[in-house]
């Protein structure tokens, strides 16, 4: 041994120096390699193995063989093998930052940080000024960054003097706005696209002018931690994000008109798909329990729209997907597009118009420039596929059909993932879609599922994911919703409907075992349609609303509320009360505290205020009146009489409640 290296003492400096370098090259490059390829959990585990032990075997082969012909004397084999160990070292830097690109661009999908802002804005005709005559509404609501956080750093910053009205509600402030009580709002920046789907405020871009603006850089205040794993059946949400940002790292609140949950079971690569319609009666966690419509808790963020799902179906939530809609646009074409059935539209005007294609506005909703295809099976690009997923005109059952076209768009995508033939077609994908994503999944269960994807194809030679349509049913109800403060469209679902969905989801989830189907019929004539969960109608009792008493007969009333078992209560508006019209008949009903459009199921009382044209000086009793269902055949009706003193305590108790 001391001899071996008393000659590679007496070797030429210019010699050792190339087998020293070449050889740090070689370990430092090869050992990064492998700490990159150790990174990669759950991708080609015996591949990386095989690599692995590869490159150690070539570096210890290496080390000897050089140290031999370096005390040899043998210098060209030397720069022969020291110029092989830098083809190999290039091969391990590039392998390393394709590596770290991958990691990189997938930790990047979980947006740990986020660009919240807020702007103060006005009615266009508005000017801003900074004392206390301008009166500014601010969200009661101490946690939501974009409506109180930023906006009470952003008054501090700029040592405004304005004078601050809290709310509870943003449409109550809205509605506040625009009709002169307040002269600002403070509000999220998303806010054209969040209210603008609602028809009070389809103008609200051109009706409103956004005076001072404040961004800041925070922790993401909706992500939520998940530790469940991939190897196993788990639950996703999809959110559909109409978001004006440009990207989800700088967009919190949201206008959720697409939520799909999926159950995906990667032992059978079966996935039960559930698109709830956007305009869906339910109550919304963040609101205490308030219901109202589903979409309108993405204005609230991402875990109230999550904890309100859950709420609705029972089933825990594993990952959340946030999608903006160039992130659709730009996740098809990396796949190169999908194969879609596009539906044949069941209006025939719709037909007419656009020569039989489906035709939708674009990403931006600009009707001038439609996207439109064929109908039919059809190979769509990212603009077509998500205008099929958006297009409910010419189509008579209108959401329903929606859904349906998200569903078969995310079945496409579903079977077009195989397509990925390469790492780079990997890379490409990921770094395209990055900033239109975002996922509280972590990079160890997205390295995880390729794993799982990948056993699963080749135990089932090669199937792609099965994925079982469903359809929530139920029927369109015009109401008053109170977070929303207005008459709205409402779609009520039924219980029956949406428990079969819900059973299904945990037959995916292998919470609970599939019903066996022992009988099977068809016919020869006609087309085999797989059937679609929760796709019935029920016969269940509907939900009904209250109407407009006013300018009806007090007897039309009391008759509405013999039939549903309603008390009524009469507060009777006579010559010295506020209100009182002499033009209008005796009887006549002025006002009611149940507002028109609340839910009859919601109240036992109403109290109405009728025209009374009796002199109050003429009589020292007034009339409290009151209709139930009677327990007798002959007495429908039951009226007391109080002393006037009572009537008015009464009235005045029942003067505040409708107020």
């Amino acid at each position: 041994m001391k001899t071996m290296f008393k000659k590679f003492h007496n070797a030429s400096l210019s010699i050792k120096l190339v087998y020293i370098i070449s050889t740090l090259l070689l370990f430092g490059t090869v050992g990064f390699f492998i700490y990159n390829l150790i990174r990669l959990q759950g991708i080609e585990t015996s591949i990386r193995a095989i690599i692995i032990t590869s490159l150690i075997i070539v570096c210890l082969i290496y080390l000897i063989l050089n140290f031999i012909l370096l005390i040899a004397k043998k210098k060209v084999p030397i720069y022969i093998t020291s110029f092989i160990v830098i083809i190999i070292a290039a091969f391990c830097v590039i392998g390393s930052m394709t590596i770290n690109k991958i990691l990189s661009s997938m930790g990047a999908l979980s947006k740990d940080t986020v660009i919240y802002t807020t702007n103060l804005i006005t009615l266009s005709g508005t000017e801003f000024v900074d004392d206390e005559t301008f009166v500014t509404g601010i969200i009661n609501n101490e946690t939501d960054v974009e409506g109180n956080i930023l906006a009470y750093e952003l008054i501090n910053k700029d040592k405004m003097k304005i004078k601050l009205e809290k709310y509870d509600s943003y449409f109550e402030m809205l509605e506040d706005l625009y009709s002169g009580k307040i002269k600002g709002m403070f509000v999220s920046s998303n806010y054209v696209i969040t209210y603008a789907t609602y028809e009070a405020y389809q103008s609200i871009g051109e009706q409103t002018k956004v005076v001072k603006e404040y961004s800041k850089e925070m922790k993401n205040q909706d992500y939520i931690e998940n530790y469940a794993s991939v190897t196993e059946p788990f639950t996703m949400l999809v959110m559909g994000v109409d978001s004006s940002a440009g990207s989800l790292k700088k967009a919190s609140s949201f206008n959720g008109d697409t939520l799909m949950l999926i159950a995906f079971n990667p032992h059978t690569l079966n996935a039960t798909v559930f698109s709830i319609p956007r305009d869906t009666y339910v109550p919304i966690a963040c609101l205490n329990g308030d219901s109202s419509k589903i979409n309108s808790a993405g204005a609230y963020g991402t875990k109230c729209v999550m904890n309100t799902v859950q709420n609705l179906t029972g089933l825990n939530i594993d990952y959340y997907v946030k999608v903006d809609f160039q992130g659709v646009i730009d996740l098809v074409n990396a796949l190169g597009g999908i194969d879609v059935e596009v539906e044949t539209p069941t209006s025939k005007g719709f037909l007419n118009k656009y020569n039989g294609q489906v035709c939708e506005s674009d990403a931006h909703r600009n009707m001038g420039n439609l996207i439109c295809m064929n109908t039919g099976l059809q190979h769509l690009n990212g603009d077509q596929a998500l205008a099929y997923a958006r297009c409910r005109h010419g189509y008579l059952d209108g959401d329903f059909a929606r859904n349906r076209h998200q569903q078969v768009v995310v079945e496409g995508a579903f079977k077009s993932v195989k397509n990925i033939s390469s790492v780079n077609d990997f890379y490409t994908i990921l770094d395209t879609i990055t900033p239109h994503i975002d996922t509280n999944m972590q990079t160890k269960e997205m390295l995880s599922l390729y794993g799982v994807a990948k056993t699963a194809f080749q135990n089932n030679n090669g199937a792609t994911i099965n994925v079982q349509r469903t359809q929530l049913t139920g029927y369109d109800l015009t109401m008053y919703v109170n977070n929303i403060r207005a008459n709205v469209y409402t779609f009520q679902y039924y219980p029956q409907s949406l428990e079969e969905i819900v059973d299904a989801m945990n037959v995916t989830l292998e919470k609970k075992k599939a019903t066996m189907i022992k009988t099977f019929s068809f016919s020869a004539n006609k087309t085999y349609k797989v059937p679609v969960i929760g796709q019935r109608y029920y016969s269940v009792e509907r939900n009904e609303t209250v109407p407009n008493f006013k300018g009806q007969t007090l007897e039309q009333a009391k008759a509405w509320a013999l039939q549903r078992n309603k008390t009524v209560n009469v507060q009777w508006i006579r010559k010295d009360s506020p209100g009182y019209d002499e033009t209008l008949a005796e009887g006549t009903i002025i006002g009611q505290d149940i507002i028109k459009g609340k839910l009859v199921k919601d109240f036992t009382t109403i109290t109405l205020q009728v025209i009374s044209h009796v002199d109050p000086s003429s009589t020292t009793t007034t009339t409290s009146t009151s209709v139930t269902k009677s327990t007798s055949n002959t007495e429908a009706t039951k009226t007391t009489e109080t002393t006037e003193a009572t009537t008015k305590e009464t009235t005045q108790s029942t003067t505040k409640e409708a107020e």
